[in-house]
Parts: structure tokens; C-alpha cells; sequence
């Protein structure tokens, strides 16, 4: 098995090789060491996937992807760069910002859909209870929220959350169809479905903590 450094090299690399700024060997794209003389890269421009050597899908192995960013992440501690150049230790610095924001952004399923729909040229537009364009998402949208509101026990509103994490994962499930079967339109609309249900579920814990404090205070 490669170590984790070379990786990124070996899968889902997306754009050509550098020059390793220490030495001028060949970097290949995404990999935060050089080969030669194992010297740190800057983070370059490789995408999310390239740089944690993942092939780029919505489909991922989240054990996988964690073994990879937590391999990387030991790598680039600040602990092993104290005796570096100034240089090496801003480089890793910014190679493990990076890595970060490549984890943060694959590990979450939202994410991950608009990051995929980002790089084939798709945004996924800002859409509010006021301002939602599909009729079908709309209606389903103010039927829920209209539930969430008439839920006037934790009862009710366990009921709607439930009903909602029913909803995500069939959403989550859409999504990975359609990216598998390359429809970004199927992708891009179930991902809005899926940036609404994530926003029912902050107001969903939002009613939670609301009612958590009526009653600390002794109110209905």
C-alpha cells in the first residue's frame, strides 16, 4: 500500500504535474510531498478528491476518506516542521488548511453535492421558503414547515423529524443515482431538495431548544 503522502498521485488527479519547489523534481497533482525529496507543496490547484487521492464521485467510502485525512493530517503536523524553514512551515500550514477544507467539504453529503455540481460549471442557487422556484419543492416545503409549526409537543415534533430524516436519506439516495447516472439536472434539483431539509432540520432543533427552555422555566 502507498503511503498517504503519494497517494493523491495515484487516483482522481485532475490537472498536470508541478515542479517541487525545493528540489524542481516532478510533483504529481494533489500530492502534498515531494517524491524526491519528500520536501511539502503548496496545496496547488487540485480539486477536493485529487488532493485526498479519492476518484471523484458523489459515492464515497467515508472509512476511507477518513483514513486518508487523518493519515495526511499526522503528516502535516506543526510538530514535525519546528525545525523547518519559515517557508516549509507556512506551506504546511497552508497544505493542511487545505486538506481540511477538502475533508470538511467531502465528508458532508450537501457539500459534496455542490461541490460536484461546482466543478462541472452548475451553481446551486440560494433558495428560501420565499424564494423557491420548483412548485412541487415549494408546496412540500410549506406543508412541512407548516407541520413543524402546529407541533406544539416533542411528540409532534419528533414526528416531523422523523419524517424528515426519511426524507434526507431518500434525497442523499437520489442524488448519488443521478451523479452515477450522470444527470446533473436530476443532481442539481435534489440537491436543492436537500439544502431545504437541511435547513428544517436546524429549525427542527431550533423548536427543540425552544421548548426545552419553556419548560426549564416552568412554562406549557
Amino acid at each position: 500500500m502507498m503511503d498517504a503522502a503519494h497517494e493523491p498521485a495515484a487516483r482522481g488527479a485532475h490537472a498536470m504535474p508541478t515542479a517541487c519547489w525545493s528540489c524542481r523534481g516532478a510533483v504529481a497533482a494533489g500530492a502534498p510531498f515531494c517524491a524526491t525529496c519528500k520536501a511539502v507543496q503548496p496545496p496547488g490547484g487540485a480539486d477536493h478528491f485529487a488532493r485526498l487521492g479519492l476518484a471523484r464521485g458523489f459515492d464515497l467510502d467515508t472509512a476511507e476518506l477518513d483514513r486518508r485525512y487523518f493519515a495526511l493530517q499526522r503528516q502535516l503536523h506543526p510538530d514535525r516542521f519546528v525545525s523547518k524553514s519559515g517557508r516549509e512551515r507556512a506551506i504546511a500550514q497552508s497544505q493542511a488548511a487545505s486538506l481540511n477544507d477538502a475533508y470538511e467539504t467531502l465528508s458532508d453529503p450537501l457539500s459534496r453535492a455542490v461541490y460536484l455540481l461546482k466543478l462541472d460549471g452548475i451553481a446551486v442557487e440560494r433558495e428560501d421558503g420565499a424564494t423557491i422556484s420548483d412548485p412541487e419543492l415549494l408546496m412540500e416545503a410549506m406543508e412541512m414547515r407548516e407541520s413543524l409549526a402546529e407541533a406544539m409537543d416533542a411528540a409532534a415534533v419528533d414526528a416531523v423529524a422523523a419524517r424528515m430524516e426519511r426524507e434526507r436519506r431518500t434525497t442523499v439516495e437520489r442524488i448519488a443515482a443521478a451523479f452515477r447516472g450522470g444527470d446533473a439536472d436530476a443532481a442539481h434539483k435534489a440537491t436543492l431538495r436537500l439544502k431545504y431539509l437541511v435547513r428544517l432540520d436546524d429549525d427542527i432543533r431550533a423548536r427543540r431548544a425552544a421548548m426545552r427552555a419553556r419548560t426549564a422555566k416552568g412554562g406549557p
